[in-house]
């Protein structure tokens, strides 16, 4: 027998208690809807949410908009980069890494800025500062269970804004943009762990369907708000509240399967050709889905 394609629901379940590695000690009601009570008070009141996670740093939307011009000159982006270190070093990173050297048969080392930005290209840099201005965003730590999920949650969401990203084109989404919905879907998400993170009784762990549920639902809607905040394009905003059967929001959607089906492979929860990972991915999905493994260039 065929099996079904899994639900969104039935995957954020299993991703959930991976993620949190939760025991088999459920925690009562009550205390699920304390912390459900708290993450749906935040998405009503955004600029609360927001509080809980660092802004992207002002020099990442100078350079953002420097990359929106066609016309951009190396030279000029290579100035603003200049003023962040951190920057740099994560641009002649990018630029040094052995797949752009194999692709486009670029010189061993690369070790001059405006170098590194033209074997880059526009959209390369691009995705470059915006992984760079969230990692802070989802990797901040507080209590146990935020510094055990922060960097799983991270690299979800690497994997899901490249996901979208490789699968916009086909959908006429904007690439771009299906990568800034994908790692800023998940900023919500950090500060429901959070929450977690300091409601939660040590011996106790909420973990019902119905709460995963409406954690994922309240923490999506959070991220929403937070990107409105910060004057995300509504693109973006509509993507991620997935409000809309348009391209956009199904890009992210697919990108978000694939990214959390590839988590729970790397991680040894399913092996990759279970059919609770394959039902339902087409040929060019699953190509994309072996681009997100742990050990890709």
């Amino acid at each position: 027998m065929t099996r079904q394609p899994a639900t969104i629901s039935e995957i954020d379940a299993i991703y959930y208690r991976w993620l949190a590695a939760v025991g088999s000690t459920q925690a009562p009601a009550q205390a699920e809807q304390q912390i459900l009570d708290e993450l749906t008070r935040l998405a009503r009141e955004p600029i609360a949410g927001a509080a809980l996670v660092p802004r992207i740093p002002a020099i990442i939307a100078q350079l953002m908009r420097t990359l929106q011009d066609e016309n951009m000159s190396a030279a000029e982006l290579s100035r603003q980069l200049s003023q962040d270190v951190v920057l740099v070093a994560e641009v002649y990173r990018e630029a040094n890494r052995p797949c752009y050297h194999s692709r486009y048969n670029a010189s061993p080392s690369i070790n001059n800025m405006e170098g590194a930005i033209m074997l880059l290209g526009q959209n390369g840099m691009r995705m470059l500062l915006a992984r760079v201005a969230f990692r802070p965003i989802v990797s901040m730590q507080s209590g146990g269970l935020t510094i055990r999920t922060a960097p799983l949650i991270w690299r979800q969401s690497e994997k899901c804004a490249l996901a979208a990203n490789l699968v916009a084109p086909a959908m006429q989404a904007n690439a771009f943009d299906a990568y800034l919905a994908g790692l800023m879907a998940n900023v919500g998400l950090v500060v429901a762990f959070r929450l977690i993170d300091q409601m939660h009784a040590p011996d106790v762990f909420p973990q019902s369907d119905a709460f995963i549920a409406q954690v994922f639902a309240q923490a999506r809607i959070l991220s929403v708000r937070i990107a409105e905040l910060w004057e995300f394009p509504e693109s973006v905003t509509r993507a991620i509240g997935q409000t809309d059967a348009k391209p956009q929001a199904q890009a992210l959607a697919l990108g978000e399967r694939l990214s959390k089906l590839r988590m729970l492979v790397d991680t040894g929860r399913f092996p990759a050709d279970d059919p609770f990972v394959t039902a339902g991915l087409g040929k060019s999905d699953l190509l994309v889905f072996d681009k997100l493994a742990d050990d890709e260039d």
